[in-house]
């Protein structure tokens, strides 16, 4: 069997955001106009906005959570999944922040693409003025290790 060397060691990586999120009613509707649902009448925001806030407003960019790793952005980390947990609807209007950490990075032989690691991260959404986490949500992403592949 093939021994590579060891994923780095992110687990516990913060990823804390800084930066405020608000969902504003106009890119709300023109969210909810690009996938045909009617914007909804009692102030909650269309829910892929879980997604949209979280990546947006995390400590971290893509390329950045990639640096942590020690991977290249340019070669391509592929979204593994994502999974979300809601404990409140999301609200137009409302300024949010995020909480999260890096949960694991493991590396792993694959047939198709080689060597890879495979990102888990967990970000929580939670009202800018404090109080409990409105969502919860884990990511995965595989970091395909092109240099380690030959």
């Amino acid at each position: 069997m093939e021994e590579f060397p060891p994923a780095p060691n992110v687990a516990g990586t913060s990823l804390d955001g800084t930066a405020i999120f608000t969902i504003s009613a106009d890119e709300n509707a023109a969210l909810c106009k690009s996938t045909r649902v009617e914007p909804s009448s009692d102030g909650t925001a269309h829910p892929i906005y879980y997604y949209i806030a979280t990546q947006v407003a995390m400590g971290k960019t893509v390329a950045g959570v990639c640096e942590t790793c020690e991977f290249d952005v340019e070669d391509g980390p592929m979204m593994g999944s994502s999974g979300v947990r809601f404990a409140q609807q999301l609200m137009v209007g409302q300024d949010y922040k995020v909480t999260g950490e890096i949960l694991s990075l493991v590396r792993k032989k694959s047939r198709k693409l080689g060597v890879m690691d495979v990102l888990t991260y967990r970000l929580r959404l939670h009202p800018a003025e404090g109080g409990d986490a409105v969502l919860e949500t884990d990511n995965v992403w595989v970091l395909p290790r092109k240099e380690l592949a030959a």
